[in-house]
Parts: C-alpha cells; structure tokens; sequence
C-alpha cells in the first residue's frame, strides 16, 4: 500500500510522456536528424526542473519518506560514462524508445515495445556480469 505513491507518480508521468509526444518514434526521430525543437525543448524544462527539484529536495525536504537524512553522493567522471552513452544513445536511435517511456509505450498498447525492454533488461543484467571488467567498473553505481 505504501507504494501507491509511487505508481500514481509513474502513471502521471507517463501521462505527461504521452501527451508531450515524448514517447513518439517519430518525435525522436526528428531530434536524432536535428528537424524538430520539440524533444530538445521537452530537454531543456526537465534539466531545470530536476536542478531546482534537487535544491528544494537539499534545502527544504532533508529527510527520505521514512524519515531518514537524505544523502545524495557525489558521482565522479570514468571513461565508461563515454562508452555507456554511446550505447544508450545508438538504442534510442535504433528502437526510437530509451527507458523512461517504455512502460508508457507498452500501455498506450505498442505491445512491440516489449522486446525493446526485454533487451534493456538483458542488457542490464549483463552489464552486472561484466562491470567489474568495465572502465570505472569498480564503483558503486
């Protein structure tokens, strides 16, 4: 029951995907040939929007729902952020999907998004298989 909150946030924001066209091949097609503003304008309100909700978080909230002190730690640069964006980027370009909309995809009934997330899911689990080998693979995520 106490995770109610969190599927409300997720179906509204799945909502927000779908009727912001976040979670149209096309759309994403358009941003990857740099033809439309659309996706890079959606961008360029989450960055402010995270930045300002992360300051509010630190300054006003401090504490976790279970009321513990809310840490966020630092992340620090490797070569495997390089390596990783390149593959999460060919992704979205090859199937038009990166993670955030897939569920909403698969709910709009694009029932064909289910490998893509079968495969992001394979290719999760073998990036724990392999991170120790990985550049930068040694610290915590």
């Amino acid at each position: 029951m106490k995770n109610c909150g969190y599927l409300l946030v997720g179906v509204v924001f799945g909502v927000a995907l779908t009727k912001g066209e976040a979670i149209s091949w096309y759309r994403i097609q358009e941003m990857f040939r740099f033809e439309s503003f659309h996706m890079f304008g959606i961008f360029m309100t989450a960055i402010p929007v995270g930045v300002l909700s992360l300051q509010w978080l630190k300054r006003v909230i401090k504490k976790t729902g279970r009321g513990e002190c809310l840490e966020m730690p630092e992340k620090h640069f490797h070569p495997g952020i390089i390596i990783g964006s390149l593959i999460f980027g060919f992704g979205w370009a090859l199937t038009g999907a990166c993670p955030g909309p897939l569920y909403a995809l698969i709910g709009s009934g694009s029932l064909v998004i289910l490998i893509t997330l079968l495969s992001a899911l394979a290719g999760t689990w073998a990036f724990g298989k392999i991170r120790h080998r990985l550049p930068g693979g040694n610290t915590s995520a």
